[in-house]
């Protein structure tokens, strides 16, 4: 059985105006916004493992995200070398030139360094 129990609340001014816009957001009286947040509180007290749950699995998913990211990384970056090297053994065959493989290294090495410098000033 629910019994209405009266609390008086005081609240700073920032809290305050900060529940006047979300009552006004969802639509309902202050007082409303009030009740509603105040079960929201004690429901987040009484069940802190539930958030400490929750938070785990967001720190999990993070970490796996990085993960991935830093692989995404290491691919980007090979198919950025293969594209130079693609790029300058097209040029020597379409040139009619055929360096020396040492030179043609070097040269794809230049171009890869180029692209690495042209995508670091660009952000």
């Amino acid at each position: 059985m629910m019994r209405p129990v009266q609390h008086t609340v005081r609240l700073p001014f920032s809290l305050d105006k900060a529940l006047r816009a979300l009552a006004q957001q969802g639509g309902v009286s202050v007082y409303s916004m009030l009740q509603r947040s105040v079960q929201i509180g004690v429901a987040s007290l009484t069940s802190p493992h539930e958030q400490e749950a929750l938070e785990r699995e967001i720190v999990t998913e993070l970490a796996s995200m990085s993960t991935r990211l830093v692989e995404m990384e290491r691919v980007v970056d090979r198919v950025l070398f293969t594209a130079c090297a693609s790029y300058c053994y097209a040029r020597s065959v379409a040139l009619g030139q055929a360096p020396p493989e040492d030179e043609l290294i070097t040269e794809i090495h230049a171009a890869y360094a180029r692209q690495q410098r042209l995508a670091q000033e660009w952000r």
